[in-house]
């Protein structure tokens, strides 16, 4: 479709007609213990990226992208510290290039914070999204002790991209589900990946 940012994902990319519209915000949700990153990494690949860090060392993070098998590119990878994290992250996002990508990894730091000041980030984030033509993809861990503020994301977002991770007998499985998407057709199958040294289709089955 004209106008859509690829992913750099071409069975995300196939699904999506073509992308996500520039100054899109994807939450991206995925169990702790699953390779959901291998996704993240690959989105650098696309355009130029930066890469908000609230958890890992950028190092760490730098590392693990340098050191991955699949293509990617060479973001701009920043830690945010401190005591003030919405704060740090609204001034790096103040940076952005137009027609780039922002990848916060993860949300469960900021969404720990005040909820009037939080969805202030989100409205300031949404702004400067679509100021810029960028893409925004959040990290969003799931689990028993999700953040209270998490809920404001989902609301605030415009695409939920929700990675489930399951062992179906001797095999582990990956499937990537769209339940919200406001950029276009939502795709109603879920795509079924592989998630071991690049993030592909996998054809072995059908999708489920």
């Amino acid at each position: 479709m004209v106008g859509r940012l690829d992913t750099g994902i071409d069975v995300l990319d196939r699904k999506l007609d073509g992308g996500l519209p520039p100054g899109c915000i994807v939450a991206y949700t995925a169990d702790p213990a699953s390779q959901s990153e291998l996704l993240l990494y690959e989105l650098t690949a696309a355009r130029g990226t930066l890469y908000l860090t609230t958890e890992r060392s950028d190092d760490a993070v730098r590392h693990a992208i340098e050191s991955s098998p699949s293509e990617v590119g060479s973001p701009t990878v920043r830690q945010v510290t401190g005591d003030a994290p919405l704060e740090e992250a609204t001034r790096l996002i103040g940076a952005l290039p137009d027609g780039a990508n922002l990848i916060i990894d993860t949300m469960d730091v900021l969404e720990r914070t005040d909820t009037d000041d939080y969805i202030e980030f989100l409205n300031e984030l949404k702004s400067q999204m679509l100021e810029t033509g960028s893409i925004a993809v959040l990290h969003c861990l799931k689990g028993g002790d999700e953040p209270a503020n998490r809920s404001r994301t989902y609301h605030a977002v415009d695409a939920v991209f929700d990675l489930r991770t399951e062992i179906a007998g001797t095999e582990l499985e990956n499937h990537l589900t769209v339940p919200k998407f406001r950029g276009g057709s939502q795709p109603t199958e879920a795509i079924k990946l592989e998630l071991t040294e690049e993030v592909a289709i996998d054809t072995s089955r059908d999708i489920a």
